[in-house]
Order: C-alpha cells, then structure tokens, then sequence
C-alpha cells in the first residue's frame, strides 16, 4: 500500500511540473519599454499629463449666486434652486425625458451627473440601455422656467459621468457596456455653443475564458490541470476512506473487547468433520416433526346462495316517458 501511494505521489508531482512548464511558455508576451525620458503612462495616450477624477456629480454650488443645480431622478430633471430666506426655490428646470404612461422603463433617459462650466450648465443624461446624450444649457430661464438648449450631443452608450478638461479644451465622458467601458471626448475649443464629438474609445474587458485561451490557445494546460484536479480528489478520498476504516476497525474491536484475529470459530469449522448422513438425519427429524404439528382438516366446501332484496334504483321502467301511456 505504502508502495502505492509513493507512486501517485511521484506522478502528481511529475504532473505539477509539467503544468508549470507549458504555463511559463504559453504566457503573454512581455511588453516594450517605453522610450527613454517618456514616462510609462503617457505613451500613446492622448490626454494631457494631468489626471482627472471623472465621477458622478448629482449636486453642484453656485457660491456667487448661493445657488444649486440638483439632479432629479424622480422627475427626470436638472433643476436650479436659489435661497430664499431659510428655504430654496426653483427657479429653472430642464426635462431630460418626460416618463408618465411611459412603460419601456429601460428606455428612459434620466440625468446622471451635472456641472457648471463658464455660466453654463452642462447634463449629462443616460438610459439604462445604449442612449445618452451632453446638453449644455443656459444659466437664464425663460418665461415658462424652461432652460434654453445650446447645444447637444448624442452617443450610443451607457455614460455616467464626465469631466472638464480646460488644458486641451475636451469634455470627456466615461460609460459601459456589456463587455467592457466607452470613452467619449467632446470638443469644445470653439465654445460651448458648439460641442462637437471628437474621439471614441471602446474598451473590451477580457473574459476568463478569453484569458485561458491567450495564455493557452491549445489547452493542453487546462486539460492537464483537469487531469491533475481529478487524480487529487481521488487520493483524497482513499486517504479519507483508509483513515475511516482504521477508525472504524479500531473502534470495532475495543467494543468486541477482543481482537478481530480472535473472534470464536465459525460453525462450519466446528462441523467440518461430521459426515453427510447425519446431516441428513436432522433434516428428516424436523420435517417429520413439522408435519405432526399440523392438525387433519376436512375439505368439505359450502356454497350458500344469498338471496337479494328487489330494489329498484336501476329499473329500466322509470327511465322511460309516461306521456304516450297516460293520452
């Protein structure tokens, strides 16, 4: 047994190695160095040097006016509220999507994020599905409390946020999609009046089976690995199995309270020296015996004929019509 288990040993640890081996040669191929007196992030990236913290933005302060642009998800709105006193009042709102009797509640556009940017107000507005769009808006309601639209533009993603980047004169908005983000950069050098698209990036997410089949594209890592999980459970469970027989077994005998080897002999080997006859004999003996038990009984069978009372539940005549027999 212990010759045994020296030998899966051995082939488990034979398995291991070459796993690691066919890993190490099928793994992803190691990127170039960036040039030298280039940092490393800002190779082939088309953003200036300085980072943005592109989040989200439901509630912005106006402290020159002591006003605020909130975003209304119940309403889908962007409203501007001014103090007054110890309360505020509305004094513009802007609809992104007008929902009532609506039921395609996916296709819905409500406001993610909003900002004020050169006395202007700039939303962004998402579905849930592939539908968003930026409207840059003026500061100054009309009659009706409605903002005027200056300029808009629209994308075919999920978006969430954006961010002003005054260095290159950019707006960038991140969103998602089912298999990875969208990075949408709008141009606005020439006002924002005239936001216009510029660039659009789409970044895919790799899946885990994606990964495996880049790091091996053949799969004799991920059948070996397979081979090597199975042959694992196996001696797992025949070391488990060993280990509860020998509990088993030990528990067995100190209950008998005598050791297995010396259990009382069985009773062939008591009557392994006597001949047939007699066993023929005793067998006779008791079929005679079991046959005096019984008592004589006579085979007399009695038939006795029950006679039925006539009831007429079933009578053909009260199933019949009466009206011929009475005219």
């Amino acid at each position: 047994m212990n010759k045994i288990a020296k030998q899966l040993v051995a082939i488990f640890v034979g398995m291991m190695f070459f796993v690691g081996s066919v890993v190490a040669q099928n793994g992803p191929a190691p990127q170039a160095p960036a040039p030298e007196g280039q940092p490393v992030a800002a190779v082939g990236c088309p953003f200036s040097a300085a980072s943005l913290n592109i989040v989200p933005t439901e509630v912005c302060y106006l402290p020159g006016l002591e006003a605020f642009v909130v975003v209304d998800s119940t309403d889908c709105a962007v409203d501007l509220l001014i103090r007054d006193a110890d309360s505020m009042c509305r004094i513009g709102r802007f609809t992104t999507d007008i929902y009532q009797g609506r039921h395609d509640l996916k296709n819905i556009v409500r406001p993610k994020s909003v900002s004020v940017l050169d006395g202007k107000i700039i939303v962004l507005a998402s579905s849930q599905k592939d539908s968003s769009f930026i409207a840059v808006l003026n500061m100054n309601p009309n009659e009706e409390g409605q903002f005027e639209v200056l300029s808009t533009v629209g994308f075919h993603s999920n978006a969430y946020a954006f961010s002003a980047n005054h260095v290159a004169d950019e707006i960038i908005v991140v969103g998602k999609n089912p298999v990875g983000y969208d990075i949408h950069i709008l141009d606005i050098s020439k006002g924002l009046e005239n936001v216009a698209s510029k660039t659009d990036f789409h970044y895919h997410v790799p899946m885990q089976s994606e990964r495996i089949l880049s790091s091996d594209p053949h799969g004799f890592g991920l059948a070996v690995v397979a081979i090597c999980v199975v042959f694992v459970a196996l001696i797992c469970i025949w070391l488990i199995m060993m280990l509860f027989s020998s509990i088993i077994r030990k528990s067995t005998e100190k209950k008998a309270g005598q050791p297995a080897a010396a259990k009382s002999p069985s009773i062939g080997a008591i009557a392994s020296g006597v001949d047939g006859e007699v066993y023929a004999a005793i067998a006779a003996a008791i079929y005679a015996y079991e046959q005096d038990l019984h008592d004589e009984e006579d085979t007399i069978i009695t038939i006795q004929k029950v006679e039925r009372a006539w009831t007429p539940w079933n009578a053909k005549f009260y199933n019949m019509n009466h009206y011929f027999s009475n005219r």
